[in-house]
């Protein structure tokens, strides 16, 4: 039977207000500062993915859940105007859509406020049997934003995973600081592809962990993470980004960028390494090409102004190639 999509990405969408850079710590008081940019743009880690996912060329839907408000209309038109379905994409008629601030500093860090809306509510019931099992790739995002929908996660990707589809997760960061052991260890059997940064893949390995000082270094903690089941592929910002599929670790430089905005490199990641394995490129092709992916989304401010397209990607990968010869 053929697939009615090449991806199926469940989990959080909302908008994004980015305002910065902040020069020190963001005062109180009743103060009013000035800052060189304010951006209201489409956000969510699972959003920002699909939208990555499908300017590389892929077919893609998004599940989840929305506000039936003002902000939820944003995210829907957003979302279709980078050709992402959102027929899976429900509303609630009580909740508001998530929204997030982010405050973002010169040297790339930044903090981030989010108001949660439907993302408590959120959970199985929002994502449809039939995408499930049609997508040729799950990817699910946001583990810790969303505790319903984690809860059931090992049995929508194990029945995506029954229907010939592979997987992947991007945990996000957890707010409450847990990292859950019970709910990562539960899901991880059925997750092809883990694609955390280097600070939520220790804190993963931690949670895991028997030795609390187990996976000190980035490679022993993918090791750790990989051994429970998934190919893990860790974001490690200027440094590239790090493979490991339980045997042996696989690195890349990435290629080297200036950034403007690093909001939403991390999802832009994962939508090249989910397309590029889609494509059938090897494990180095396509570290390479989702971290190409990610540092050209750094271009522009917001997380989807700058994804590239999949010969844009290309060329920054053939050019470093080229440059490191």
């Amino acid at each position: 039977m053929p697939h009615t999509f090449d991806l199926l990405v469940i989990g959080d969408a909302n908008p994004d207000i980015v305002l910065g850079p902040l020069d020190g710590q963001l005062p109180f008081g009743q103060r009013e500062q000035l800052v060189d940019t304010g951006l209201l743009t489409l956000g969510g880690s699972a959003a920002i993915m699909a939208c990555g996912a499908a300017r590389l060329g892929l077919k893609v839907a998004l599940a989840g859940r929305i506000g039936d408000d003002e902000a939820g209309r944003f995210v829907h038109a957003a979302l279709r105007d980078r050709g992402v379905d959102t027929t899976a994409l429900r509303l609630d008629p009580a909740l508001p859509t998530p929204l997030t601030v982010m405050i973002t500093r010169a040297d790339g860090d930044r903090t981030i406020l989010t108001s949660p809306g439907t993302l408590a509510a959120t959970g199985p019931d929002d994502v449809p049997e039939a995408l499930l099992t049609g997508a040729r790739h799950v990817h699910a995002a946001s583990f810790f934003l969303l505790p319903r929908l984690a809860a059931a996660l090992p049995g929508l990707l194990g029945t995506a995973r029954a229907a010939g589809a592979t997987t992947s997760l991007d945990t996000n960061d957890d707010p409450a600081g847990r990292w859950s052991a019970a709910g990562i260890g539960a899901v991880l059997p059925v997750v092809d592809h883990l694609l955390p940064n280097a600070r939520e893949a220790r804190a993963l390995a931690r949670s895991l962990a028997a030795d609390p000082g187990a996976g000190t270094s980035l490679a022993e903690a993918a090791a750790l993470l990989a051994a429970r089941g998934p190919l893990v592929v860790v974001k490690d910002g200027a440094d590239g980004a790090l493979l490991h599929d339980g045997r042996a670790p696989l690195r890349t430089p990435g290629i080297p960028v200036t950034p403007l905005d690093s909001v939403g490199a991390g999802d832009s990641f994962d939508a090249g390494f989910v397309a590029a394995t889609l494509r059938g490129l090897s494990r180095a092709d396509s570290l390479e090409l989702a971290a190409a992916c990610g540092a050209l989304s750094t271009r522009a401010h917001g997380g989807t102004t700058a994804q590239p397209t999949w010969d844009e990607a290309l060329a920054a990968v053939t050019r470093n190639g080229e440059n490191d010869s």
